[in-house]
């Protein structure tokens, strides 16, 4: 996605019109006090890309002694990105990583053939409570890197490149967009990028990119005349350069990448190509063949 002015004229109405596929507007779901909005997968839609899973969490605010505690839990077959727009999580993994996920920074974490992680509020912003919010999705793998060795790669937000032009500021997470290239290593072609901008700007979406969204967050924007709220996922048919003009200052996600060589099976925390590794996921987790994630005594056992 190369980097066009707002005042570009090439940015056509008509194009952004037809070229709109999808409309998804995410339904909210309480965790026991603790919202999320999935709009992937979806009953119309399965994948965007390789994106393949997409949860939107929170806001909330939470008050002094709570917070998240996700237990140790498998994937395989996919990578994980945590995004956070506010507050911190604490995550550590199988492979003995562990670290705090903060604001703007990126992680990706790969499990390939096998790996199991927690996440939880940290024990310092239990001590006084603390907002969170922010974007969690899985990356379906190719099929010849779903047995890939599993790991995890850890960007702060100031190693990210930023974007600034016309009211708009774009933080490439992953991929190339806007005439910047994120740092993080990749298995597919895919991209990722944080998009805020005030009122009246115009952000292109350009078709560098076989599949592309964009999920408004916050605000409200207009394509082709059309207006559209957040939370919601657009989901555009290939080919077109779309524009996505801010009718109030708003936060948005694009994302999307080249579509995968075939259909992907997801149960539980498990993507694969094939049902049969699913299968022997399911039998690994419940016979306790993955590793343990260092420091943690408890897990989720495997859904009846």
């Amino acid at each position: 996605m190369s980097w066009q002015p707002a005042e570009d004229p090439t940015l056509g109405d008509e194009q952004s019109c037809n070229a709109l596929d999808l409309v998804i507007v995410p339904r909210a779901r309480d965790l026991g006090g603790f919202e999320v909005r999935r709009a992937l997968p979806h009953a119309k839609r399965r994948l965007v890309g390789p994106f393949i899973f997409f949860d939107q969490m929170g806001p909330v605010r939470f008050a002094p002694g709570q917070g998240i505690d996700v237990r140790p839990h498998p994937h395989i077959g996919l990578a994980t990105v945590t995004y956070l727009f506010d507050g911190r999580i604490m995550h550590r993994d199988s492979e003995g990583n562990a670290l705090e996920i903060t604001p703007g920074a990126m992680n990706l974490m790969t499990a390939g053939r096998g790996i199991a992680h927690s996440e939880r509020t940290p024990m310092s912003a239990r001590e006084t409570g603390e907002a969170m919010f922010g974007i969690q999705s899985w990356i379906a793998l190719p099929e010849a890197h779903e047995e890939a060795a599993p790991g995890f790669q850890h960007f702060p937000a100031a190693s990210l490149p930023t974007v600034e032009d016309g009211g708009i500021k774009a933080r490439v997470i992953a991929g190339s967009a806007f005439g910047a290239t994120s740092p993080v290593g990749m298995l597919s072609d895919w991209f990722y990028v944080e998009v805020t901008a005030e009122a009246g700007a115009l952000v292109p979406l350009d078709p560098d990119y076989e599949e592309r969204a964009v999920y408004v967050v916050e605000g409200a924007v207009d394509i082709a005349g059309e207006r559209f709220d957040g939370p919601a996922l657009l989901i555009f048919r290939p080919g077109d350069r779309i524009a996505v003009r801010a009718l109030a200052p708003c936060r948005m996600m694009f994302l999307g990448g080249a579509a995968l060589e075939g259909p992907r099976h997801i149960w539980w925390n498990f993507v694969s190509s094939r049902k049969e590794r699913i299968e022997q996921a399911k039998e690994d987790w419940k016979q306790g063949r993955f590793n343990p994630v260092p420091n943690e005594s408890e897990f989720i056992p495997l859904p009846e």
